[in-house]
């Protein structure tokens, strides 16, 4: 399919390609140190360097202490809940590469963890393949504009996190929403609260259909139609 305003595709590895293997420890982490789990330290976690999450987090010792603390009790959830490709990625993945937008995927861990899982599909994808956002979380602009030398406003991001909509919507990026089924999970409601105009429950529902409509909102938009408000789910 022939697009007629998008040049880059990026996608969220976990959460999007991979299963959401963070927000359920993130909630155990919290309730466990005997702290509320509230929307508003939900935000302030997700899609942030680890360093400023572990400060929001708090707890005995150093941020950095944080860090390895919350990763040694991932790695003890990952021994019943190990890392997973979900349902339809690799069918995703064909048809974003069909569109011939260039397609890259961006996480918060390093090269290794996408190596480690998304190796059988690294062809789909250009320029570095891989992009690690930890140090410029949540990264839109940096993706766009430094590695791929785009405006904004000729990309579409998806991603299970509200804050990454909100940075594409204020920089004129495009973004479909997918958020997580963890039941104490705020993104759902945070992307709607947001005004996300795509939200998805399955991958299946970023079909060819979906991206047309994206492209051509960006390309009205950037023609000088006004973006409408509110939220449509997909």
């Amino acid at each position: 399919m022939a697009l007629r305003h998008l040049r880059l595709i990026a996608v969220n590895i976990d959460g999007v390609l991979l299963n959401d293997t963070f927000s359920p420890v993130i909630h155990r982490f919290v309730v466990g140190r005997g702290h509320a789990y509230t929307a508003e330290l939900e935000r302030a976690v997700l899609s942030q360097t680890q360093l400023r999450a572990a400060e929001v987090l708090g707890g005995p010792g150093s941020p950095q202490e944080v860090v390895e603390a919350y990763f040694r009790e991932r790695e003890e959830y990952l021994r019943d809940h190990p890392v997973r490709v979900l349902e339809g990625a690799g069918d995703l993945l064909a048809r974003l590469r069909a569109t011939g937008a260039s397609l890259v995927c961006y996480g918060g861990l390093g090269r290794a963890h996408f190596d480690r899982h998304l190796a059988p599909w690294a062809e789909y994808f250009d320029g570095p393949g891989y992009v690690c956002t930890d140090a410029f979380r949540p990264g839109v602009r940096e993706i766009a504009e430094d590695v791929f030398g785009l405006r904004c406003d000729q990309t579409l991001f998806i991603d299970d996190v509200a804050r990454v909509a909100e940075a594409a919507q204020q920089l004129g990026a495009a973004f479909i929403g997918h958020p997580t089924t963890y039941e104490h999970s705020f993104q759902r409601q945070a992307m709607h609260e947001a005004g996300v105009r795509h939200v998805v429950d399955s991958l299946d529902a970023i079909d060819e259909s979906l991206v047309r409509a994206v492209d051509r909102e960006l390309a009205d938009e950037q023609g000088g139609t006004t973006r409408k408000t509110g939220a449509s789910f997909g």
